[in-house]
C-alpha cells in the first residue's frame, strides 16, 4: 500500500470512528456544546473586529451554526455561505436572515443557494476575514479531518493565490477532538479549533 493510500484508509477509519462518538449524542447535548462554542466564537477578536465572514450551515453532526448567522448578521457583518456546483464551492452572500430562511433545502438536509442563483461571491469581491470551518475531526493545535471531497481546502488554496488568505477557526463537539489526525500535503491546518471543554 503506497503511503497516500495508506494515510486515505486511515482517515477513512477515523471517518466512521468519529461519526459513532457524535452520533450518541441527544439533541440537547447538541444544542448545549453548539450554544457554548459559538458564544467563544463571538468573544474572539478576530470575529469581533472583522466585516467579512463565511460560515457553513450545518448538517445534524455538525455544531450548530444558524444562531451564529443571525448573530451575526444582526451585528452587521457580511455573511457568506456554501454553494456547491458539481465539485466546486463557492462563498456567495447572505443580505438577511430572511433570505437564509427563503433558500431551498438540500438531500443533506441543509439550506444552501440553488444552482441557477447567482450571487455575490466572497472571492471576486474582496476575500474574506474570517472562514467558519466545518469538519467531522480535529486535533487541538488545528489538524482537520474532513469528509473527503476537499472542498475547503480547495477553496483555501484559492484565497492564498487571491492574496486574501482568511483567519480559519472551526467549531467542534467534545467528541470530534482527537490527539492525531492522518493528514497528507493537501490539507491545510485550521488556526484556531473551538470546542467546549477548552477553557472560556
Amino acid at each position: 500500500m503506497s503511503a497516500s493510500a495508506a494515510i486515505r484508509s486511515a482517515k477513512n477509519v477515523l471517518r466512521k470512528e468519529i461519526k459513532k462518538r457524535v452520533a450518541v449524542l441527544s439533541e440537547q447535548e447538541k444544542e448545549q456544546q453548539s450554544r457554548i462554542v459559538v458564544e467563544k466564537l463571538l468573544k474572539l477578536p478576530q470575529i469581533q473586529n472583522c466585516q467579512r465572514v463565511c460560515l457553513y450551515l450545518n448538517m445534524t453532526d455538525e455544531v450548530k451554526t444558524v444562531p451564529l448567522l443571525k448573530t451575526l448578521l444582526d451585528t452587521k457583518k457580511e455573511c457568506f455561505v456554501p454553494q456547491y456546483i458539481g465539485l466546486v464551492m463557492k462563498m456567495v452572500k447572505l443580505k438577511s436572515f430572511e433570505e437564509y430562511e427563503s433558500l431551498p433545502m438540500t438531500k443533506w438536509k441543509i439550506k444552501q443557494p440553488a444552482d441557477d442563483d447567482l450571487r455575490e461571491d466572497a472571492l471576486n469581491t474582496g476575500g474574506l476575514d474570517v472562514m467558519v470551518m466545518p469538519g467531522l475531526g480535529f486535533t487541538k493545535d488545528g489538524a482537520r479531518l474532513g469528509r473527503g471531497k476537499g472542498y475547503y481546502d480547495t477553496y483555501l488554496e484559492k484565497c492564498t493565490k487571491a492574496g486574501c488568505l482568511p483567519f480559519t477557526v472551526a467549531l467542534a463537539f467534545n467528541e470530534q477532538i482527537c490527539d492525531t489526525v492522518p493528514t497528507d500535503t493537501n490539507d491545510i491546518p485550521i488556526d484556531l479549533v473551538l470546542y467546549p471543554s477548552v477553557g472560556s
